[in-house]
């Protein structure tokens, strides 16, 4: 009884350093509230009002700040369910993502984002067509999506499977439409499949050439990025690091 009086005061007094602490680094990472971004931190599910509040370089941030949740191991504890129902007479998302089948990548999760926050194209290998420009033309005029992102990642195998001259079926054409970023990568070193640094470089190459396509390819998205109302930016993801880099 006495040496619990006696440890007591040290105890509660940790406790107290440890929470705050804690409540500050959570701060610091915007974990408070259910919603995805900061700005609408109480909500289940992104509402049009609040999206629209919201720049496209804050969306921007607000994806960064979910990485280094990711990667720091504290997402928000949000619930599902309530967004499921929140959202499901109606999807307000404030951008939408081009990225690869890759399993190791999944957008919505290394960025800590909820039902309803974003549109997710995927293709192995992160390259546009025609029906994804209609997809993203769709997010942004129609739908009030703010920001277009292209998200490559390292160690892709399409892009390793195109280096390689590798054919398969549909996937040999796939595959092609990575020979010119194959072809305009600087890179001194190996500059073979083998080789996975010289991979990145033409991972990270592809998304640059893939921005500069859907900005060329679809003038719907161009003029709405001229005009202000989105922003296109490409980023790459890193398997081993779990950090996402953003070209802005």
């Amino acid at each position: 009884m006495c040496a619990k009086c006696e440890y007591a005061p040290d105890f509660d007094n940790l406790g107290r350093r440890n929470f705050l602490k804690l409540a500050g680094s959570a701060a610091a990472l915007g974990i408070a509230g259910n919603g995805l971004f900061t700005a609408v931190a109480s909500a289940d599910a992104l509402t049009k009002a609040q999206r629209d509040k919201m720049s496209p370089d804050q969306i921007i941030q607000a994806m960064k700040r979910g990485n280094e949740r990711f990667r720091a191991g504290v997402r928000k504890n949000r619930n599902y369910l309530n967004e499921q129902k929140a959202s499901a007479k109606g999807q307000y998302p404030a951008a939408v993502l081009l990225s690869c089948i890759d399993s190791r990548a999944p957008a919505e999760v290394i960025m800590d984002l909820g039902l309803g926050d974003i549109f997710n194209c995927r293709v192995a290998g992160n390259i546009e067509n025609q029906d994804i420009l209609g997809s993203m033309e769709f997010a942004c005029k129609l739908s009030g999506a703010k920001v277009v992102v292209v998200m490559g990642h390292t160690a892709c195998g399409a892009v390793k499977g195109a280096i390689a001259n590798a054919e398969l079926g549909n996937l040999t054409g796939l595959l092609a439409k990575f020979k010119p970023a194959i072809e305009k990568t600087n890179y001194a070193g190996d500059r073979s499949a083998n080789n996975y640094a010289f991979i990145d470089a033409v991972a990270r190459k592809n998304v640059e050439m893939t921005v500069a396509n859907i900005r060329k390819d679809s003038p719907v998205l161009a003029q709405l990025e001229t005009g202000g109302a989105i922003k296109i930016v490409g980023a790459m993801y890193n398997l081993e690091t779990a950090a996402l880099d953003f070209f802005v």
